[in-house]
């Protein structure tokens, strides 16, 4: 998998949760369950969340190897 901004969480969660979930908690997603989060991409939860999405999507990417 290559994370994108574009990517749903729901899907990163879905292949790789034990690598990112600590990154979406550690941004303030505290809630990564609900329907809203899973649902957003990582582009529009860095927007409300106050995070750089390039620098978030080279993280995620870096913890699963990419």
């Amino acid at each position: 998998m290559i994370i994108t901004k574009d990517t749903i969480i729901g899907d990163i969660l879905d292949e790789c949760a034990q690598q990112t979930a600590p990154y979406f908690l550690e941004m303030g997603m505290h809630c990564l369950g609900c329907p809203s989060a899973r649902g957003e991409s990582v582009e529009q939860a860095c927007m409300v969340h106050g995070v750089d999405a390039d620098e978030m999507v080279a993280k995620l990417n870096k913890a699963i190897g990419n």
